[in-house]
């Protein structure tokens, strides 16, 4: 056991090359959160500005939570956010951003999961961000 407290928290960090609005929208969003939820082992939110993110298992994500075996370690989550420009044309500012904000809640419960020691679904997370996003939504206009 380490002879300091384990750090608390959830932390954005915006790498490189993401789109300031991208990055503006996840930071409001992890401020909401930090009151709504508890983060009782540090976890950041790496925000990359690419298409797809490779997991472990080689697979293609457009974000993923790495969640160690030992709590001692602090998980993360990664988000990629290449296709920002993309989205904006196709489905408009706020679905683009809300897209992003879905995939942050999604891993979040991901991580609340791992917290719990229970197993990982992917139904309650897909449901849970959905209820997450909404309810975010209900304090502001946009994103």
């Amino acid at each position: 056991m380490a002879d300091f407290p384990a750090r608390t928290g959830l932390r954005i960090r915006s790498l490189s090359g993401v789109h300031p609005e991208v990055r503006r929208a996840c930071l409001e969003f992890a401020k909401w959160l930090r009151h709504s939820m508890e983060f009782p082992i540090r976890v950041i939110v790496y925000l990359k500005k690419d298409y797809r993110i490779r997991t472990r298992a080689r697979q293609q994500v457009t974000a993923s939570f790495f969640a160690p075996y030992d709590k001692n370690d602090e998980p993360y989550i990664r988000v990629a956010t290449g296709d920002y420009e993309e989205s904006l044309i196709e489905v408009g500012k706020d679905n683009a951003l809300a897209g992003y904000l879905h995939s942050i809640a999604h891993e979040l419960v991901h991580y609340q999961q791992w917290l719990a020691d229970a197993p990982f679904s992917e139904r309650q997370a897909v449901s849970r961000a959905k209820k997450v996003v909404w309810l975010y939504a209900q304090t502001r206009e946009h994103p």
